[in-house]
């Protein structure tokens, strides 16, 4: 009698345990969030970025996961970010400038719900060509096609911003391509020129250059002496992409750059936030990212405000503030 009642005891607390434990569980599916990181195009930098920190961050942070969603590029993932289409993206300082102050093309909306994070890495401009086609400068690409990035990606914005600048924008041929197919096509013969707005090494540039024997153009003298670039759009810079970057290429190549940066909804807790940023840039957190790609070693503590001149994030802010940086009047809300 006494052993059926011991046996009673514990089938009923059994029970109990279960109960309580399929609750724990339901209720931990229930509490978890699910966030959204707009990225870029596929073997784009940006993926890389958008992926890793995605990954390490839905292993580090109880309760969220964070889903890494390819884009056209910044300028999509500044649209998706500012109606809350997606939480996290990766977006260029100029985009978020313009945007924020409706000054993108043929678009007035100030896109108001967008901050800036962190400084990610600097983003040059890549002009590449055949080497044995006679395409010297940015004159000899008139009448010319040329991919410029997909429809609606920061590649795509700064393309024409730079060729404008240049007054050559009307006599070219835009084609919008993504990286991997732009350098696929420039090996067929189908287009005359590659321009490539991102981290070096990219993949697209490296991809052309295994197949082909290229080129790239110095973007830099040729904007500085010709053009209005720096003038109407300060926030591009001076960069040298050092010589045997790309293969045959054993020259430096002076271009501009843009500032690719993480960004977040403005919507987003500034605790959680500040989590975030902190846990990126722990050691441990940086070491991460540069093993799926160098490009992260421009990340630091150092350089993590750098190219941003729009609102930082609060809980961003209280990061860097808490790590002795000042920020500008412009990277205040």
């Amino acid at each position: 009698m006494l052993i059926i009642f011991a046996q009673q005891i514990r089938n009923i607390l059994f029970s109990f345990a279960l109960i309580i434990m399929l609750l724990y569980s339901s209720k931990t599916i229930a509490t978890e969030r699910t966030l959204l990181f707009s990225g870029g195009p596929d073997g784009g930098t940006f993926q890389y970025f958008s992926a890793g920190i995605s990954e390490y961050l839905s292993k580090e942070i109880d309760g969220y996961k964070i889903l890494n969603e390819s884009s056209a590029g910044s300028v999509e993932n500044l649209k998706r970010l500012n109606s809350r289409e997606a939480d996290f993206g990766i977006i260029y300082s100029g985009d978020l400038y313009l945007g924020r102050n409706g000054r993108l093309k043929n678009n007035s909306r100030q896109f108001r719900n967008v901050h800036a994070l962190a400084y990610l890495y600097g983003a040059p401009a890549h002009l590449v060509v055949l080497n044995d086609r006679q395409i010297n400068s940015v004159s000899d690409l008139v009448g010319k096609k040329v991919a410029i990035g997909a429809s609606g990606s920061g590649a795509a914005a700064s393309a024409r911003r730079f060729f404008e600048s240049m007054s050559v924008w009307g006599k070219i041929e835009p084609q919008y391509l993504g990286y991997s197919e732009g350098a696929a096509a420039l090996g067929d013969g189908l287009i005359d020129a590659l321009w490539v707005f991102a981290g070096y090494p990219n993949s697209a540039v490296v991809q052309a250059a295994s197949s082909n024997k290229i080129k790239l153009l110095q973007t830099y003298s040729e904007a500085k002496k010709n053009g209005k670039l720096f003038e109407d759009f300060p926030f591009y810079s001076k960069v040298m992409i050092p010589a045997d970057t790309y293969q045959g290429v054993d020259y430096d190549v002076v271009t501009i750059q843009d500032s690719a940066l993480w960004t977040a909804g403005r919507h987003l807790p500034g605790d959680f936030v500040e989590k975030a940023v902190q846990l990126i840039y722990q050691s441990k957190g940086l070491e991460y990212l540069v093993s799926l790609k160098s490009t992260a070693k421009a990340m630091s503590i150092d350089s993590g405000l750098t190219g941003i001149v729009t609102p930082v994030h609060k809980g961003a802010q209280n990061f860097w503030e808490s790590k002795g940086k000042t920020l500008s009047a412009e990277q205040i809300r």
